[in-house]
């Protein structure tokens, strides 16, 4: 089964310096038909005006995935941790017990554009932490490249979550599949560009909802179109 969740029908919050898309329930954004899909909870598609930024707010309990498509990220947290993340790289910050971290604008020039991902863990009370690992654009052109796993392989950024994320960038006609085991789901969301699975044309800010099928076969419809595939557990 595929529901599609179209980019318009997303909530919204424009609040000046940042202009954000909710696939799933968020903030003052509430919608019971839209809370989640398996451990995925949260999608927002965020841009941040230059010089803009999230001030320094806790999390607990969650493990959050930055991901950049343009301009840069400028990350601090309580562990310590200081970075700045840019497109290609893929940030993991576990909150576990509790983390407090900020998040701005690394540029007061150029606006930055990202997906800031939320899903639930494996279990509560969990140790926080962070990672962070660069995959450059051949790794993922017309391929699906694993970037975050529960176990770290392949290179990945190691995630306490019944998920895997696979990135790609995808040419025109170009063609990926992905095998989905007995009792899991995927999340397809297309960054940019547009791709179509089976009958269905997806493009930029949509997401696609699959259950209870055994493959997923994913075409580009535009040049350079850039997806991310959540395998995920119940």
């Amino acid at each position: 089964m595929q529901t599609i969740r179209r980019a318009n029908d997303r909530g919204r919050a424009n609040f000046g310096w940042l202009d954000s898309r909710h696939t799933f329930s968020f903030g003052e954004y509430y919608d019971p038909a839209h809370m989640g899909f398996g451990p995925l909870r949260v999608i927002n598609d965020d841009r941040v005006a230059p010089g803009g930024g999230f001030p320094t707010h806790p999390h607990r309990d969650m493990e959050i995935v930055s991901y950049v498509l343009s301009g840069a990220l400028a990350h601090k947290d309580s562990l310590g941790t200081g970075s700045v993340i840019k497109p290609g790289d893929v940030q993991r910050m576990s909150a576990g017990t509790g983390i407090a971290h900020s998040e701005y604008n690394a540029s007061n020039e150029e606006a930055t554009h990202f997906l800031q991902i939320w899903l639930l863990p494996e279990k509560r009370g969990l140790a926080p932490g962070y990672e962070q690992k660069s995959f450059d654009a051949d790794a993922k052109r017309d391929r699906l490249r694993l970037v975050a796993s529960p176990d770290g392989r392949d290179g990945s950024v190691t995630i306490r979550s019944d998920a895997s994320l696979y990135v790609s960038l995808l040419g025109k006609e170009a063609r990926v599949s992905h095998d989905l085991a007995p009792g899991r789901g995927a999340w397809l969301q297309v960054a940019r560009g547009a791709v179509a699975v089976g009958d269905a044309l997806l493009a930029e800010g949509d997401g696609l909802a699959v259950s209870d099928e055994k493959r997923l076969e994913i075409v580009g419809e535009a040049a350079d179109s850039e997806i991310l595939l959540f395998d995920l557990g119940a």
